[in-house]
C-alpha cells in the first residue's frame, strides 16, 4: 500500500515550526552588544544588587524588571522607586531608541550626565524625588520629543536653560523643589502645548516673562515660594485653560495684570494676604477643590 504523502507533509512541517519557534522568539528579544553593555553598567552603578526587584543578568534582557524592547532595541525603563543609589552613567546615550525612562523615587546622586540628551527619541523622562544635584544640561533643548519632564525633590541648581523653549512637544513640567536660581527664560512661552507648569520652591527671581501669555493650553501653573517680582503680566488674561494658579510668597509689586482672568473656571487661585491691589471676583471659584502647592507626590507610571 502507498503511503499517503498529502497527510505527511503537514505533520512534517507542523514539527519543524514547533522546533524552530523558540528560537525566534529568542531572536525577536536580541539587542545589540552596545545597548546591554549600556543596561549592565547602569545595573553596576546603580548597585543593582540591592534593587527592590534586581536583574539576573544570566536570563534574556526581555526578562529583566522595568525594561521594554520593541524590534530588537530597548525602548522603555521603569524603575519607578527600586532602591536605586548611584550616580547616572554617561553609556546610558547608548540606547538610542529609549522613549521612557522612569527613575523617580530612589536614591540616585551626582549630576545628570551631559550625555542623556543624545536620547532625541525621549517621550518621558522622570527623575524626581531623588538627590540628583549640579545644573539641568544646558543643550536640554535637544530632547525634541520630550512630552514630559518632571524632576521636582531633587537639588538641581543654576538657572533653567533657555534652550528648554525648544522642547516643542512638552506637556508637562516640573521642577519643583529644588535650588534653581536666575529668572524664568522667555523661551518658555514657546511650548505652545504645556499643560502643567510647576517651578515651586526654587530661588527664581525678576519678573515673570509676558511670553507665558502665550501657553494657551496651560491649565496648572505653581509659582510659589520663589523670589519673583515685579507685576503680573496683562497677557496672564489669555490664559483661558487656567485652572490651578498658585503664586504665594513671592515679591509681586501688583497683581493687577490678573483683572482680565476670567476667574469663573478657576479651581484654586493661591496668593499672600494683602497682594491683590484690586477688587477680584471670588465668587465663582469652588474652594472645595482648591489645594496648596504641592509637588505631586505620586507616579503615574510605576505600573
Amino acid at each position: 500500500m502507498k503511503s499517503d504523502k498529502s497527510s505527511v507533509r503537514p505533520l512534517f512541517i507542523l514539527v519543524i515550526l514547533l522546533l524552530i519557534s523558540p528560537l525566534v522568539s529568542v531572536a525577536n528579544s536580541q539587542i545589540s552588544k552596545e545597548e546591554k553593555d549600556a543596561l549592565i553598567a547602569f545595573y553596576q552603578e546603580m548597585e543593582g544588587e540591592n534593587w527592590k526587584n534586581t536583574w539576573d543578568l544570566s536570563k534574556d534582557v526581555s526578562s529583566w524588571h522595568g525594561i521594554k524592547i520593541r524590534d530588537n532595541h530597548v525602548v522603555e525603563i521603569n524603575l519607578f522607586q527600586n532602591n536605586l543609589i548611584g550616580t547616572l552613567p554617561e553609556s546610558l546615550s547608548a540606547l538610542k531608541n529609549l522613549t521612557h525612562l522612569n527613575l523617580a523615587f530612589n536614591s540616585i546622586t551626582g549630576v545628570l550626565p551631559k550625555s542623556i540628551v543624545e536620547l532625541s527619541a525621549l517621550k518621558v523622562l522622570k527623575v524626581e524625588m531623588n538627590r540628583i544635584k549640579g545644573d539641568i544640561p544646558v543643550d536640554i533643548g535637544l530632547l525634541s520629543n520630550l512630552e514630559e519632564l518632571t524632576a521636582f525633590n531633587n537639588f538641581l541648581s543654576g538657572p533653567i536653560p533657555e534652550s528648554i523653549g525648544e522642547l516643542k512637544k512638552l506637556r508637562i513640567l516640573n521642577l519643583s523643589s529644588n535650588n534653581l536660581k536666575g529668572a524664568i527664560p522667555n523661551s518658555l512661552g514657546n511650548l505652545n502645548k504645556l499643560e502643567s507648569l510647576g517651578l515651586f520652591e526654587n530661588a527664581l527671581n525678576g519678573s515673570i516673562p509676558p511670553e507665558m501669555g502665550k501657553l494657551l493650553e496651560l491649565k496648572e501653573l505653581v509659582l510659589a515660594n520663589n523670589r519673583l517680582g515685579g507685576a503680573i503680566p496683562t497677557e496672564f488674561a489669555q490664559l483661558t485653560s487656567l485652572r490651578i494658579l498658585q503664586i504665594q510668597n513671592n515679591n509681586f509689586e501688583s497683581l493687577r495684570g490678573l483683572r482680565e482672568l476670567n476667574t469663573k473656571e478657576l479651581l484654586a487661585f493661591d496668593h499672600d494676604d494683602g497682594d491683590l491691589d484690586f477688587d477680584f471676583d471670588f465668587k465663582n471659584i469652588n474652594k472645595d477643590r482648591s489645594r496648596m502647592a504641592d509637588t505631586k507626590f505620586e507616579d503615574e507610571d510605576e505600573n
